[in-house]
């Protein structure tokens, strides 16, 4: 029997998204654009599903734009609001913790000239409200902050960023990266004060290869690819329409946000009271922290690709050793928050979904129990 911890890096699609999946590929496989009774079919189930992801954050339909996912929309709102506002400064506001997607747009537009202040976490992986108020000048022209960090789950300040805009007088958009927030915590853009939003399918049980940009209306980025009409000519291309059709399945899939974190939250303090049983293991995760990713230090000789290889092979777990989209290089994130070498070569990522059980952070506990004695650290 697997069990599976990796939820942060995807989940498995839910039995409705993978049906609406099938029935788009099957039956309504028209193309969305086309004028004709089959490609008509097709643009109702689009715009169904972008009423549902509509509806769930809180927002109009017509604010909704359908990517590959959240990397192209976390590209797209960087780059389309970095390039639509440099005319009125030049400085972007971030954190050393974003998801690679995010850093690196950042360190391409800083080789372009603009200036980008990264602000550092504390050890807990936490932005201060303070160092972004220090940060945020006249002459900023975007704000870009993760909601929930993908690796140690620490909770940004985001709702707070629009308060300090406005002090500092700055024409800077606000954009924040919700895919490990949505569908786990409530995402409204207007109460976060966004005008930009990223949330993807595939860590909600929905299927891979689709994502969507939330922008708030009267809101100007330029795109980044062009050819065609799709998506308002901000996200040009022949819409993934059965990829899309589950992204909407998977979103009225979900269950009710404050029944489903009552029990995440029962069950990482159960995780994290088992955990703490053996020796040497350590939290780096906050309490504060989302409930769904628990951050730890494994006292053995073996670094963390190993070790979670070792949890796949002998004892069929599978957990991260970080953002997977790193493919496996040192956590950018753990080494922010001014962790030691020893903790950020030896640390896992365990995430949760809605199907996770106490069983399986017990066979998981075990696991690691096991192999600690079996390979401790010299």
């Amino acid at each position: 029997m697997e069990v599976y911890l990796d939820n942060s890096a995807t989940t498995k699609p839910c039995r409705e998204a993978v049906l609406a999946v099938c029935h788009a590929l099957e039956e309504n496989y028209g193309n969305p654009s086309s004028l004709h009774g089959i490609g008509i079919n097709a643009a109702k189930a689009v715009i169904r599903a972008r009423q549902s992801l509509a509806d769930k954050i809180d927002c109009e339909k017509e604010e909704i734009f359908f990517t590959s996912g959240g990397t192209e929309a976390n590209n797209l709102a960087v780059f389309g609001a970095a390039y639509a506002n440099r005319r009125k400064g030049g400085r972007i506001v971030t954190t050393a913790i974003e998801h690679e997607s995010v850093m690196q747009s950042m360190d391409a537009l800083e080789k372009e000239g603009f200036e980008v202040i990264r602000l550092m976490p504390d050890r807990f992986g936490c932005i201060s409200i303070s160092d972004l108020a220090a940060a945020i000048n006249d002459k900023t022209i975007l704000v870009s902050v993760m909601y929930i960090n993908n690796e140690v789950g620490s909770i940004l300040p985001v709702d707070k960023i629009k308060r300090l805009v406005t002090r500092a007088n700055a024409p800077a958009l606000i954009h924040t990266d919700c895919v490990q927030a949505f569908g786990k915590t409530e995402v409204k853009p207007k109460k976060l004060g966004a005008d930009l939003v990223t949330v993807t399918a595939h860590k909600i049980h929905g299927p891979k290869g689709c994502g969507a940009l939330y922008i708030k209306k009267g809101v100007r980025i330029l795109p980044r690819t062009f050819g065609g009409e799709q998506e308002k000519k901000i996200r040009p291309g022949t819409e993934a329409s059965p990829l899309i059709m589950g992204f909407g399945a998977a979103v009225d899939a979900l269950p009710d946000l404050k029944e489903q974190s009552k029990k995440t939250e029962e069950l990482n303090r159960y995780a994290k009271s088992r955990l703490l049983q053996t020796e040497g293991i350590r939290i780096n995760s906050g309490e504060e922290a989302s409930p769904y990713i628990i951050n730890l230090y494994v006292p053995t000789f073996m670094r963390s690709q190993t070790i979670l290889q070792k949890l796949s092979s002998d004892y069929g777990i599978y957990v991260s050793n970080g953002s997977a989209c790193a493919k496996g290089k040192k956590s950018h994130v753990l080494s922010a928050m001014g962790l030691s070498n020893e903790i950020t070569d030896k640390s896992i990522r365990v995430s949760f979904s809605r199907y996770n059980t106490k069983e399986d952070i017990d066979r998981l506990c075990d696991a690691l129990n096991d192999i600690i004695k079996k390979h401790p650290r010299i």
